[in-house]
């Protein structure tokens, strides 16, 4: 396809998230398999895929020429159902791109290399203990390479010559970042397997720039994963399973209420991640809250010191989806 024929409409994103929840739904079996981190539970592949689902259901009858209004839609019903660590970080990840493309109807090069950024910021922001050799690897990498892209681009940098060029260097800077995780991370390095939420964003990546360029999607390198070909075993069951329960709930909250339940949850658990789903007052949002802890009730009464939590699911994190 020739960068003139790019597709660059609100039909592209209906396209781009449709595509994703079906590759993910074809790869969590692997992506199962190879979940070792933070936590063996083999359920990475699962998880993004219905949280995915979910923001797909959202908008799928949604008539919008605006792409980030549509992109927010998406996100904001991922956050409400996301599942783990890995979705919860995939519908933060929505929701930042979707915040600089707000009142746009087609998306170029800048506007690409803008959203990637926020997505940066925010899921950095969104996990108390950010750590490299996961998905943010792949975030990090792309948001990088739009960055650098633009810097070096001789055209018209809302041409969709610009566009392409940045799709084809975010395709690769997402591949060598999830390589790179093979050796980021020890329980990765001796289990001798790439990152399972890292594969993930690299699908959703792989399946944003074969949307906009109305391509099939290519997975054969992925087969060169350590640990990715599909007659590999289930690599996660000789891990150890981290004991205790995954807590989320969805809370409104001050900016203050926030950074004092983040700093407790901190104390109490571990795997914190805390993200604004929408603003309600000039500083009270809805924020989707995500725990691991080796009971609930005493994260829920926590959690209930500071607004009554809502949409609350407990999952054991012995459990898997296997």
């Amino acid at each position: 396809m020739t960068p003139q024929k790019l597709d660059t409409s609100v039909h592209a994103i209906h396209e781009w998230l449709a595509r994703s929840v079906k590759s993910l739904g074809n790869h969590s079996d692997r992506l199962n398999a190879i979940n070792v981190f933070p936590v063996a539970d083999g359920d990475t592949g699962s998880n993004l895929y219905l949280t995915a689902r979910a923001g797909q259901d959202a908008i799928s009858e949604l008539q919008t020429d605006d792409i980030g209004g549509l992109l927010e839609v998406a996100a904001r019903a991922s956050m409400e159902s996301a599942r783990g660590n890995s979705g919860t970080l995939l519908a933060v990840f929505l929701s930042g791109l979707s915040e600089p493309w707000i009142g746009h109807e087609r998306l170029t090069a800048p506007l690409l290399a803008v959203g990637l950024e926020r997505a940066k910021v925010r899921s950095w922001s969104a996990l108390s203990e950010p750590v490299e050799g996961t998905m943010l690897s792949v975030i990090n990498a792309i948001a990088l390479a739009a960055n650098s892209t633009l810097s070096y681009i001789k055209t018209d940098l809302e041409s969709r010559a610009a566009l392409d060029a940045l799709l084809t260097q975010m395709n690769q800077a997402a591949q060598l970042a999830v390589k790179g995780t093979e050796t980021e991370l020890e329980p990765l390095l001796a289990a001798g397997v790439v990152d399972a939420g890292a594969v993930g964003m690299l699908i959703i990546i792989d399946e944003l720039c074969a949307a906009i360029r109305n391509e099939e999607t290519d997975f054969e390198s992925y087969e060169a994963f350590k640990g990715y070909k599909v007659q590999d075993p289930h690599i996660h069951l000789n891990g150890e399973s981290e004991s205790g329960v995954e807590v989320m709930c969805t809370v409104s909250l001050d900016a203050l209420g926030a950074a004092t339940l983040r700093g407790q949850l901190d104390a109490l658990g571990n795997s914190v991640i805390m993200s604004p789903v929408n603003q309600l007052e000039e500083d009270t949002y809805r924020w989707r809250v995500h725990v691991h802890v080796l009971e609930a009730q005493p994260a829920i009464e926590l959690i209930a010191k500071y607004g009554e939590p809502v949409n609350v699911s407990v999952t054991d994190l012995c459990t898997t989806d296997d």
